[in-house]
Formats: structure tokens, sequence, C-alpha cells
């Protein structure tokens, strides 16, 4: 690896769990689950999951960030298996409402002043 970062967005590492809904071409909902968060930007958010997901695969996803619920549709752009147990998945954010995006800035604002060196 280089260790370039070639991203667009500035991916910040945080641990929260969030509420997901599998979706199909028409919107009905597959299957609902749990997941983890591994990281987060502006462009979308690297999920850990019990199931492999499938590429160009659509989800709800729903999430607490700090006091607020950040409510999202997003698209898997890629996934692989991160453990024996657990598999990640790289979903890009594709329908975000205008207040889903002042609650996701926010959070990322505060975690990167938390995270600034004293």
């Amino acid at each position: 690896m280089s260790g370039i970062e070639n991203r667009s967005s500035t991916r910040r590492d945080t641990l929260n769990l969030l509420d997901y809904v599998l979706v199909d071409e028409s919107g009905r909902e597959i299957e609902r689950a749990m997941a983890r968060t591994l990281n987060v930007s502006e462009k979308g958010i690297l999920l850990e999951t019990h199931v492999p997901l499938a590429m160009g695969q659509q989800l709800l996803i729903t999430i607490g960030l700090r006091n607020n619920l950040f409510e999202f549709r997003g698209r898997v752009a890629h996934c692989k298996s991160c453990t024996t147990e657990s598999h990640c998945a790289g979903v890009e954010f594709i329908d975000v409402r205008p207040e889903g995006m002042v609650i996701l800035r926010d959070f990322l604002k505060a975690f990167n002043e938390q995270t600034k060196p004293a």
C-alpha cells in the first residue's frame, strides 16, 4: 500500500450500532438487521455485518449520532470479509434529507474537535 489517500472526503473511525433494512428494486423490505459502523464520512459509511451484503444492494439505514437519528438510503459500493465471523461493506449515501446532512456534519465536526491534539 502506498499510504496515499485517494478518497474525496475524510473518513472518521467510529463505533456505533445501527439498524438497516435491505430493500429490493421496488423498495420492498427484504430483511432487517443490525450492524456496526467502522468509519463514516460525508459520502458514505463502512459497516461491519454478520451477513455478507451484495454489491449494488440498497439499504435504508438509521443510526444514532450523538442525540439525533440520522436516516438515509445507501448503496453497497464494495464488500469483503473482515474476519471469519463478520463482513465489511462500504455504503455510499444516495438519498439523504437536508436535515440529515446537518446532523451528519455536526457529528463529524464534533468528532474532529474531540480528536484534535491539545
